[in-house]
Parts: structure tokens; sequence; C-alpha cells
């Protein structure tokens, strides 16, 4: 299993990393040590699928560490890697480099590597059930035909029980091929209402974060439901 060769500000990510693991325990009087959450945005590498449907998991992940002030300057288990704190909480976050059908390949070694259980990780990605900019928390599920979704189950050794933020892109119009929906960019007016759940989906991440994953599904699912209404017959 390859380590990271990328150095950032002199020193390996490996050793960063183990810095990131030692300081989880904050007073010396701990009788155990804090577990960090693993955010992962599923997406594909490159300009050529910047800014399409497909990858609105790298979205949320990029909207999520600017606001958090959380460098994405490292490459740690095939994956463009930062870490930092949240609060007092540890924060790891993930955006796999090995294009979206082997989304696993990165995931499966990170969570096992921090030796976290699959109720501390929340994976993102684009939801083409859901209208377009409307956000949808879940604590476990299966893959919805969604081939990034199906990799990780598959390295999570089939295990479904990880949190979820589906990020709605609505459907393709007519009998437009779903890849060829997927990889397209958004139109101005859709990619607003996707901006807008960005920064909808950064609340609601803070709020997971502060209140747990119960309370951050009944209070973002329930304003989603509405926004659902408002949003279901419009084009995507």
């Amino acid at each position: 299993m390859a380590k990271s060769s990328v150095l950032r500000a002199g020193q390996p990510v490996l050793y960063h990393c183990k810095l990131l693991k030692r300081s989880l325990c904050t007073t010396s009087s701990s009788t155990s040590c804090a577990k960090p959450w693993l955010f992962i945005g599923l997406g594909n590498p490159g300009e050529k699928y910047h800014g399409t449907r497909h990858n609105v998991g790298f979205d949320m992940i990029d909207a999520f560490s600017q606001s958090q002030g959380i460098p994405m300057t490292s490459i740690h288990f095939k994956a463009l890697f930062g870490e930092g704190m949240v609060g007092d909480t540890p924060i790891l976050l993930a955006k796999p480099q090995t294009y979206m059908n082997l989304s696993g390949e990165s995931t499966g070694p990170l969570a096992a590597y921090y030796k976290l259980p699959l109720n501390r990780i929340i994976v993102m990605c684009d939801d083409m059930d859901l209208p377009c900019g409307v956000l949808r928390v879940q604590p476990k599920g299966g893959h919805g035909r969604h081939k990034g979704l199906m990799s990780v189950i598959y390295h999570f050794r089939g295990n479904r029980e990880f949190g979820r933020l589906r990020i709605g892109i609505g459907s393709p119009p007519g009998q437009m091929d779903p890849k060829a929906f997927l990889l397209q960019r958004f139109n101005a007016s859709a990619r607003e209402r996707i901006d807008v759940a960005l920064h909808e989906g950064i609340d609601i991440l803070k709020t997971l974060l502060t209140k747990g994953l119960t309370e951050c599904m009944r209070s973002a699912n329930t304003d989603q439901k509405y926004k659902h209404l408002r949003l279901q017959t419009l084009p995507s």
C-alpha cells in the first residue's frame, strides 16, 4: 500500500498524519482518543471534468475546505488530502484521484489507516434521483447504481454502514444518455442552484460536527424536503 509521495511544507504527508494521530488525545487525562471525521467527495480528476455534474462531490469538499481554512495540498492514499480541526473536532478531507469508478481504492485504505469506524465517514456524491440543488443526508444505504459508491462499498468489504451527503443534480432530459448527462457542465441556472446547495452543505456538515449525525439528518432533511417540492419541476 503506497504512502504519500508529495511533500508539504518540507515534511512528508505521512509525518503530518502521524502528528494528527497524536493530536487526537487533547489532554493528558483523556482516557480515550477522539476519532476524526473523514469527509470524502467523489469525482473525476483533471480539468476536463471540472464543473461537471459528476464532480459535485469534489465541489462540496472544496467548498467546505475553503470555508474552514483547511488546505487540500497533499496526496495521501491516492487522494487529494487535507486535515485540520473544526472547533475541537479533527477533520480529514479527501478527493480520490483514481477516477470515479475506482474511488474505493482510495477510501478503503484511508479508513483502514486511521482505524475509523464507518459511522465516522461521510461520502459526498451526485444523485440523479434528487432535483438539482437538493441535498439529502443518510446514515447508510445502497449504491443507487452510482459506480463510485459501488467501488467504495466493495472496498469497505460490502459494508454499507457509512454516511452519505447526496447532492441532487436532476435527471437526464428525454432520452439523453445518463453518462453524457453526468459529464456535462451545468447551465447557468442549474449552476446557481448547485452553488446555493454547496453553501447549505457547509452548514449541514458543521451541524453534523457539533450535534451529531441524527440531529443533522433531522434538521437538514426536513429543510431539504420543502426545497425538493419547490424544485422538482424545474429543469436540471
